[in-house]
């Protein structure tokens, strides 16, 4: 790394980083290094990802969602099968609980069809409980596209194909300033200066900061929401066979509570949905006093907070008492008991908030003089990926001029 220039420097490691460096050395003679902060590959949101392969399903048909996922879910099926990577395309079922769900049920139908998902099957009570059988309800969807994967074994299978092609990847590598010369930049890092032609922000939890070090004003700021797990005690993993999910409810940004089979054995059940102190933290009581001043001081927060402090404090109510988690996931799955769930994995979501309080949804990618910022990637970003990766690989051709 030492003394040599790079035609693009990546960063971030992550599942949509590591994608965009495939897609670039894919198509372009390039030299290209990927910085990543810690000390492994996906560490942050890919690692703490719940594995699932998304349909496209829950995506405003015509959006940037709905086109690279149903794109990027069936490339990321060929590319298991072609490296071996363990994956099941196993499905799931979404429930409809009570009647007054029932036209959100049918919504998700019609957005199905209009994002080209074919082979779904709406069911009444009978077939559900052929499908899931201990899952309550009144009516379902079944969709056969979903599936489970471990986005890490990608994410590194990603990096295989990029050192195949002569990519670098450095680890330890936090970037800390950028400046332009010579017609080029250096970036800072801790693990020394790097010089390239161009960069591509794949930053994840740290985009809109890494955009800002860029000179960029990106108009949103990364708040961060913790979602926490339990997983089913190995006895009653047999309560769930897949997935299973509830219909979402509008009036709230997440999918709400769900059991999802991992591709690795176990189940897990959740997440709820609370505000993180810190953009990596994973603990109830991990804290950052920048982080916190961060999503503190933005005034979107604000107005994010006055919308939806009910909803938020009955999840901040979950995350302290086990007992609420399990209500909530009863509703679903009535045979639940509190003993049937240990404590399991989190999660932090990096969602972009802009300055009016309104929660960035799609996909967000913006140019910028010799960069590219990826700063809304939220699910299904992992399903996504490759689809994703080489949508930013085409932004790139047309904004650096790329070598071919």
């Amino acid at each position: 790394m030492a003394g040599e220039r790079y035609d693009v420097a990546v960063i971030g490691g992550g599942i949509v980083g590591m994608a965009t460096a495939m897609a670039l050395t894919q198509r372009s003679h390039l030299s290209l290094v990927v910085l990543e902060a810690e000390d492994r590959l996906a560490p942050h949101q890919t690692g703490n990802n719940s594995g699932v392969i998304h349909s496209g399903l829950y995506y405003k048909p015509g959006s940037q969602k709905a086109r690279t996922c149903v794109e990027g879910r069936e490339a990321l099926y060929r590319f298991c099968v072609e490296r071996g990577i363990a994956h099941e395309r196993c499905g799931k079922l979404v429930v409809a609980l009570t009647p007054d769900e029932l036209p959100r049920l049918d919504e998700l139908e019609r957005r199905a069809g209009a994002n080209g998902l074919e082979g779904l099957r709406r069911v009444g009570v009978a077939e559900m409980r052929a499908v899931e059988p201990h899952v309550a309800g009144i009516a379902g969807l079944v969709v056969p596209h979903t599936g489970i994967v471990d986005y890490v074994a990608v994410t590194n299978a990603y990096a295989d194909e990029v050192r195949g092609k002569g990519g670098e990847i450095v680890l330890r590598a936090r970037l800390r300033r950028v400046r332009r010369e010579n017609g080029g930049l250096a970036l800072e890092t801790a693990a020394g200066t790097v010089r390239a032609r161009h960069l591509v922000n794949c930053a994840g939890l740290q985009c809109d900061r890494v955009a800002r070090l860029c000179g960029a004003r990106p108009g949103v700021r990364i708040v961060p929401f913790r979602g926490e797990y339990y997983e089913l005690v190995p006895e009653r993993r047999d309560l769930v066979r897949n997935l299973a999910y509830p219909v979402p409810d509008p009036q709230f940004p997440f999918l709400g509570v769900h059991f999802t089979r991992k591709v690795s054995g176990g189940v897990e059940a959740g997440p709820n949905a609370v505000l993180a102190f810190k953009r990596e933290g994973y603990r109830k009581t991990s804290f950052s006093l920048a982080d916190s001043l961060g999503t503190l001081t933005f005034p979107g927060f604000w107005r994010l907070a006055g919308r939806y402090w009910r909803i938020g404090t009955g999840e901040m109510w979950r995350s302290w008492s086990k007992a609420a988690f399990v209500r909530a996931l009863q509703r679903l799955l009535p045979e639940l008991r509190a003993s049937d769930l240990v404590p399991g994995g989190t999660g932090v979501r990096a969602q972009a908030l802009d300055r009016s309080g309104a929660l960035v949804d799609d996909f967000s990618i913006i140019a910028q003089e010799g960069m590219i910022h990826v700063l809304n990637a939220p699910s299904p970003a992992a399903t996504a990926s490759i689809a994703i990766g080489r949508h930013i690989a085409e932004m790139a051709a047309k904004q650096f001029d790329l070598p071919t």
